[in-house]
Order: structure tokens, then sequence, then C-alpha cells
């Protein structure tokens, strides 16, 4: 298996996936509350192929605790992922989000870097779905707690029957939830990291519009996408994936049945197979 790696950034240092080698680049996002496992059995799929990178970023499941001036908002977040590629120094990069990763994903096409070649948008919060459905509500909520009770208030989150609750992991993932359990370790453990997550969470409760207005500036993206979708995701609107792939101007839409909006949990194999066919077809062109 790989190892885990870091890199000392401007807001701090995070961990890292690379899987190695000089194949095409996909670099891997995840959302609020998660890390790299989201993404393992997909990158055990395309690894063979792909040069996968999973960068750990500062959204509630990280290692380590950011800087105390570190902009830990969606659009700070997204700085700091452009700035993680460019000092890798990855070119003809297929960026892929997942879960609020789809969010990042799609600030960053707002004003794409040169490395930036394609991107896959799986299942994400778009438009006015921030906090996404009632999972995201419930978790900004949370956010309003100071950060030690914060992370007090998570462990609960490490019983099976309060992880599967509607608000929490249960309308994200259909089998997953092994996964999941791992998530909210570091934000029980480490005073910190909950800091950092409350952060974050207060930064999208005043700013709900976020993504609504960045929608503005997707047509601008004229690179390949591709946008897979939960077919009947209770957390982030199917119209929604309808929606992107009419507003990107190169985009295509693949629905994925027997999932939750976790599709990388849920039907690794599937989500795997659409972003290997995608790449390559579109790298050909």
């Amino acid at each position: 298996m790989w190892k885990t790696k870091n890199i000392d950034l401007s807001a701090g240092t995070i961990d890292y996936l690379d899987t190695g080698g000089t194949k095409p680049v996909l670099v891997l996002v995840h959302g609020l509350l998660m890390d790299e496992t989201l993404w393992t059995d997909v990158v055990a799929e395309l690894a063979p192929e792909y040069r996968c990178v999973v960068p750990v970023l500062p959204l509630g499941a990280h290692r380590h605790a950011m800087s105390h001036g570190a902009d830990l908002s969606l659009p700070g977040v997204a700085r700091l992922l452009a700035e993680f590629v460019d000092r890798l120094g990855l070119t003809d990069v297929t960026l892929v989000g997942n879960d609020t990763g789809g969010a990042v994903v799609q600030l960053l096409m707002a004003e794409p870097a040169a490395s930036v070649a394609r991107a896959v948008l799986v299942s994400c919060e778009a438009f006015d779905n921030l906090p996404p459905g009632l999972t995201g509500r419930a978790l900004v909520l949370t956010g309003k707690l100071p950060p030690r009770l914060f992370g007090l208030f998570m462990r609960q989150l490490r019983l099976k029957p309060m992880r599967r609750l509607p608000f929490v992991f249960g309308w994200l993932t259909r089998r997953g939830d092994a996964v999941t359990a791992g998530w909210v370790t570091p934000v029980i453990g480490d005073v910190a990291v909950a800091r950092d997550a409350t952060r974050t969470l207060r930064s999208i409760a005043s700013n709900r519009k976020l993504l609504l207005d960045n929608a503005t500036r997707l047509p601008g993206f004229d690179r390949p996408v591709l946008v897979v979708w939960a077919k009947n995701d209770r957390v982030m609107p199917p119209e929604h994936g309808e929606r992107l792939a009419e507003l990107l101007p190169d985009a295509r839409l693949t629905v994925v049945d027997d999932t939750d909006a976790l599709i990388p949990l849920d039907q690794p194999t599937a989500l795997a197979g659409h972003i290997r066919e995608f790449v390559a077809e579109r790298a050909a062109h």
C-alpha cells in the first residue's frame, strides 16, 4: 500500500497520498469531515494507469492543525489546493471532487490554472445547496459550538447508531460506515483541529450564496468535465447534476444507481470506470 507523505504549505502542514510515477495525474478531493480514505477503493482501481494524488485538506478530518491566521473558508481551501498542485509541479491534472470536494473544485474551475486540464464533479454541493441538505445544515449548526465543545459533541459519532442518522452520514453512504468511523478521530482528539473545523463551518454559514455566485463564472471553464451523480441522491439534488452539465460548455452527465452521495464508498468500481473512460477519451483529443 502507498505511504502517506506530508508537505508544508502557507496554511500549515498537510498529509497526502501519492501513488507516484509519470502517468496522467488525478488529484482527488474529499469533503467536510473526511480524509483520503474516501478515495481508497477508487485509487486501488486507477493506480495502475494513473498517478493518483489525494491531499488531506483542512476540512475537519485532517491530522495537523493549521496556523491561526490560515484562511479556512472554502475559497481559502481552494487556494490551498491550487498551491498544493503547484508545489508538487503537477501538470495535465484531472481534478476529481466529491461532496464538498466538488465545491472546492468548482471554485478552482472559476479561475483555472494552466495545470488543470479537465474536471470530474461527483455528487457535490452546487448552486444554492450550501450547506447541503439536512446533513449539511445540521453540521453547520454544530459549528457554532466552541471548538472544545464541538470536539466533545463529535465523540457521539464513535457510535454506529449515531453515525447512521440521516443528518450525519446516514444519507451520505450505504456501505461505507467502517470508513466514516475513522473520520471523526482527529476532531475529537485535537482541540486545534476542532478549532479549524468550526472556522470552516462558520465561514460556510456566513456565505451561503458562495456557489450560486460562483456558478455564473463556470461557463468560462472550457475544458472537459464529467459530472457523475447518484441517481436518487437525498443530499445533493440530482437536478443539480443536470444543471451543471448544461451550464458547462464541454460537459456530460453520468448517473450511478444503488449509491448515495459518497459514490467513492458505495460504487468505487463503477466510478473508477467512468473516470478511466472519460480521461482516456478526452486526453486523446
